[in-house]
C-alpha cells in the first residue's frame, strides 16, 4: 500500500523563532485530529534540532531541504546527511529543480547525495521535473526519464524501495500555474511505468510519487483524486497553517 504524504517545503524563509512557532501551530492544529496521510515538514538546516525536538515526530516528520554529497571532512559551510540525521529529521528532500538550476547539482551529484543519506537511514524526497522548454518541445518525458534512470537507478531493489518521488513541473512552481490533474496523472503514470521496468510491480505500487508545483488548498483534492499521485511537495501554501492544512485534509 502506497503511503500518501503531504510534504512542506519552506525553503529559506521564517527565522528560528518563526520556523519553530509555525511547526509548534501545526502541531497543535494536528492534536487530536485523524489524518489520512504522513505529514512532513522541510526546514532550513538551522531549524532542525529545535523543531524536531519541540513537536510529536511521530505525526509530523521533519526534512532538511539539501545535504551535502561528502561524508565529512574540509567543506566549509555544508551539511552532511549524518549531521542531520542527528538532529532528529528522517527525510531530506534531494534534486529540487532550485538545486539543480542554482546549484548547477548534476546527476552524478545527486547519486552520491542520495546514497549518503540512505546510508544515515534518512528517506530522500527526489524531485524531478522538466522547465518550461522542455515540455513545450515534447521532451518532457525524456528529461524526468533521464533524472530518475540517472541519479536512481544504479541502486537495489531494497534500497530503491526507500525514495519517496516528487514530480514538479518547474514552469509550475511558484508562478502560479498548475499542471491540470490529468497533466499531472500522465506523468505520475509514465513515472511508475518507467520503474516498473526496472524494479517490477512490487516495488513501483509501494513507491509514493508527490506532485509538486503551486499546489493548493483550492487544486489539492482533485490532484490527489487520480491514483498515480500519492501526495503534495507544498512550497508556500506551507508558510501558513491555515492554508496548509487544507491540503493535509484533501485526502
Amino acid at each position: 500500500m502506497r503511503k500518501k504524504i503531504v510534504a512542506g517545503n519552506w525553503k529559506m524563509n521564517k527565522n528560528l523563532q518563526e520556523g519553530l512557532a509555525l511547526a509548534q501551530e501545526l502541531d497543535a492544529a494536528l492534536k487530536g485530529k485523524q489524518v489520512n496521510c504522513g505529514v512532513v515538514i522541510g526546514t532550513p538546516f538551522i531549524h532542525l534540532a529545535s523543531v524536531a525536538n519541540a513537536i510529536d515526530t511521530e505525526k509530523i516528520g521533519v526534512a532538511a531541504q539539501n545535504c551535502a554529497d561528502k561524508a565529512s571532512g574540509a567543506y566549509t559551510g555544508e551539511v552532511s546527511a549524518e549531521m542531520v540525521a542527528s538532529t532528529g529529521a528522517k527525510y531530506v528532500i534531494l534534486g529540487h529543480s532550485e538545486r539543480r538550476a542554482y546549484y548547477h547539482e548534476t546527476a552524478g551529484i545527486l547519486k552520491e547525495k542520495v546514497l549518503l543519506a540512505l546510508e544515515n537511514n534518512l528517506t530522500p524526497i527526489f524531485c524531478i521535473g522538466e522547465v518550461l522548454e522542455e515540455r513545450e518541445a515534447n521532451r518532457h518525458f525524456d528529461v524526468v526519464k533521464s533524472q530518475v534512470t540517472a541519479s536512481l537507478f544504479d541502486l537495489s531493489k531494497e534500497d530503491f524501495s526507500r525514495i519517496v518521488l516528487a514530480y514538479e513541473p518547474v514552469w509550475a512552481i511558484g508562478t502560479g500555474k498548475t499542471a491540470t490533474a490529468a497533466q499531472a496523472q500522465e506523468m505520475h503514470a509514465f513515472i511508475r511505468n518507467t520503474l516498473s521496468e526496472k524494479y517490477g510491480e512490487e516495488v513501483v505500487e509501494n513507491t509514493s510519487i508527490l506532485y509538486g508545483g503551486s499546489c493548493n488548498a483550492s487544486n489539492a483534492k482533485e490532484l490527489f483524486s487520480n491514483p498515480d499521485v500519492d501526495g503534495g511537495l507544498i512550497g508556500g501554501a506551507s508558510l501558513g497553517v491555515d492554508k496548509f492544512m487544507p491540503i493535509i485534509e484533501a485526502f
